[in-house]
């Protein structure tokens, strides 16, 4: 729907390019008549720059800039293809057909459905970059002693309580305690002597590890291969081949950790574009008016100036609300 009248705004705007359109007495073009009654090009105008105007203006001004400031790389290209591939498929999941919806929406072909893929992805990174300018050093290096450290290599075995949805609270903690009391003769076959892979094995409700003796390889404290917070800090405080002598609760349930290794801490000059992608993603997701109010400082640096005193209005207001 947006596109269309994007599409109808652009065609008025041009109208007198459109071919030879009948006026009205005083020089208005009329786009239509209806029994003796004639519509004209100015009224339909005003009508759609009353309804849309500041956001197709701001919207047209956005594009530039993004256009302006991101190349359209391969990177950028790539990515919309991913997210192109993505639509299809979850269009496909459910058995709908993605070219009816893709026109539907306003979308004529795939092309013009990855150029504004595309489009999006350049006023995103507009933000990100401007949302990097505004993170101090003193963020960064707070961000990189508290998150920042060497991969870990460990051990563990899960025990779950095996609670259900329908359960009473009294059922649930009574299960809690047996994982519990289950954890904590693990650890104490453990002091006897026992193989901790062999015990993972045997006992571990991690199947995705149990079979290899519990073993989570390369995982950090933030990111794509993280743990849970209680997870790291207790196998962070172990010595190598050293195991925690109390289970460690956490959503999952209850671990025994053997830490096995730990990489040294990388420096923070090789770390600081990750830093500051991270502590970016942070700040838009804890703000949602975050992007749009960076928008109106990246337009600032622009000089924009809105000579139109109606949509200069509508978009001080709207501005305002972000304050």
């Amino acid at each position: 729907m947006k596109k269309k009248l994007l599409s109808i705004f652009a065609c008025v705007l041009l109208l007198t390019g459109c071919g030879q359109i009948p006026k009205l007495e005083n020089g208005e073009e009329v786009i239509a008549e209806l029994d003796g009654k004639s519509f004209s090009a100015n009224e339909l105008y005003d009508d759609l720059k009353n309804a849309y105007g500041t956001s197709f203006l701001v919207n047209m001004i956005d594009n530039y800039i993004a256009d302006k400031e991101i190349e359209t790389d391969d990177s950028a290209k790539e990515y919309a293809n991913e997210e192109l591939e993505g639509l299809k498929q979850q269009y496909e999941l459910y058995q709908m057909d993605f070219e009816t919806a893709m026109k539907d929406a306003g979308y004529q072909s795939e092309d013009e459905l990855l150029d504004e893929i595309i489009l999006q992805y350049k006023k995103d990174k507009v933000v990100e970059n401007y949302a990097k300018e505004q993170i101090s050093d003193d963020e960064v290096q707070e961000y990189y002693d508290e998150n920042i450290f060497g991969e870990m290599t460990a051990k563990h075995i899960l025990i779950k309580p095996e609670t259900t949805s329908d359960m009473s609270e009294e059922e649930i903690a009574e299960k809690e305690e047996e994982a519990l009391n289950k954890a904590k003769d693990l650890i104490d076959q453990l002091n006897d002597g026992a193989d901790f892979d062999e015990l993972a094995k045997e006992n571990s409700d991690d199947t995705g590890t149990a079979n290899e003796g519990g073993l989570l390889k390369d995982f950090t404290k933030v990111g794509e291969n993280s743990v849970v917070p209680e997870f790291w800090e207790a196998a962070y405080n172990l010595q190598d081949d050293e195991y925690t002598s109390e289970p460690v609760k956490s959503s999952y349930g209850y671990h025994i950790i053997l830490k096995v290794s730990q990489n040294e801490r990388p420096s923070l000059d090789d770390t600081k574009d990750d830093i500051l992608d991270s502590l970016v993603n942070e700040k838009l997701q804890s703000d949602q008016n975050l992007s749009a109010k960076y928008w109106v400082e990246i337009r600032k640096k622009y000089k924009l100036n809105i000579i139109d005193s109606d949509l200069k209005k509508v978009y001080d207001d709207t501005v305002a609300t972000y304050e």
